[in-house]
């Protein structure tokens, strides 16, 4: 079942409280790391790798370059870590990196030529999803059903559920405003209750001529 992860309002403020804490010691950790600490540089990569890695999987990047994505995304951090000021989360400043890797990862794509068929999204998606969410193979059917969403509704629910932004930050990551995105977690979540319970239905019975 997948009913965990369509949480409701109530639970989402729950976790955004939950949340505030860890986002202040990333932060913290990214400001000790543009001094130069290493210690701090670890830290601040171990405690959002999974994150970015997550969200450039889902954001509709092919799944197979998340690896690549999740390196490149850190890379333009650490080189520019020295402008991070903590005017937003750290977490907040790097997913907007990572969005425009993937955005430049896809216009840099459809400029090659293309040489074959990639392959299929659930195949990719059973490789690149995290096997430590509740259930791998609902995590399967999970990626599956975000796919089937609008790009924009895909992304809100992915930051807001799924790496667990709070909606403020996830706005500014994707440069909207806070209500848009509510919207489109809602319309997100609807669709994917609609869908699940089509997929749960049992199918009628035909009885043999």
């Amino acid at each position: 079942m997948l009913t965990p992860v369509l949480s409701s309002a109530r639970e989402d403020s729950k976790e955004e409280s939950k949340d505030a804490s860890r986002d202040a010691s990333i932060t913290a950790w990214a400001l000790a790391a543009r001094s130069g600490d290493p210690d701090a540089v670890d830290l601040f990569v171990r405690a959002l790798h999974r994150d970015v890695r997550r969200y450039v999987t889902f954001l509709g990047a092919d799944p197979q370059s998340a690896d690549d994505l999740t390196q490149d995304t850190f890379l333009r951090a650490l080189g520019s870590l020295h402008r991070f000021e903590g005017r937003s989360s750290a977490r907040t400043w790097l997913l907007s990196i990572a969005r425009r890797a993937v955005v430049d990862s896809i216009r840099y794509s459809s400029s090659r030529p293309r040489l074959s068929d990639t392959d299929d999204w659930q195949s990719a998606a059973e490789r690149a999803q995290p096997r430590d969410l509740p259930g791998f193979d609902d995590g399967v059917a999970l990626a599956e059903l975000l796919n089937a969403l609008p790009d924009d509704r895909r992304e809100a629910f992915v930051l807001t559920q799924l790496v667990g932004l709070p909606y403020a930050e996830a706005a500014s990551v994707s440069a909207c405003p806070v209500g848009t995105v509510r919207s489109r977690v809602a319309r997100a979540r609807i669709s994917l209750i609609e869908w699940l319970d089509e997929a749960e239905r049992p199918t009628p019975v035909t009885s043999a001529a």
